[in-house]
């Protein structure tokens, strides 16, 4: 019986109009065999989680350099809980200090990849998480 595959929505929340990281990391879980959707740039949090119920995806990739990730990514964490998502795989990428860092995984956010964090590393700690499902 062969594995379910991993669907992935990787998604831009605010007004950020960088996508080239985003752009990467989803072709690079595309390579890897993943399903991918791509929400494009300047997306609010309720179309990101309306996106993701919708789609039924088992990871959600956010990126942001902005600067605006500790209130983007709570309202997107905030949205999946008020919608009683479960078992969603959440991982997140971007110019993040690292202080927010722990702040954003008490979220429920399980990782958070810098700039520059090879995209081998992204694939294989999906590849991992999603097993542990």
């Amino acid at each position: 019986m062969q594995a379910k595959k991993i669907k992935a929505l990787i998604a831009k929340p605010g007004l950020d109009g960088h996508d080239r990281g985003a752009i990467a990391v989803s072709q690079a879980l595309r390579d890897a065999g993943m399903e991918v959707l791509y929400t494009g740039i300047r997306q609010t949090p309720q179309h990101i989680v309306e996106t993701a119920i919708q789609e039924d995806v088992d990871v959600l990739g956010l990126s942001c350099l902005s600067g605006a990730h500790m209130s983007l990514f709570k309202e997107v964490t905030s949205l999946l809980k008020k919608n009683k998502v479960k078992g969603l795989l959440i991982f997140a990428g971007g110019i993040i200090p690292d202080d927010d860092i722990p702040k954003i995984k008490k979220m429920g956010i399980k990782q958070v990849f810098p700039p520059g964090s090879p995209l081998s590393e992204i694939v294989s700690f999906i590849q991992k998480s999603a097993q542990k499902k």
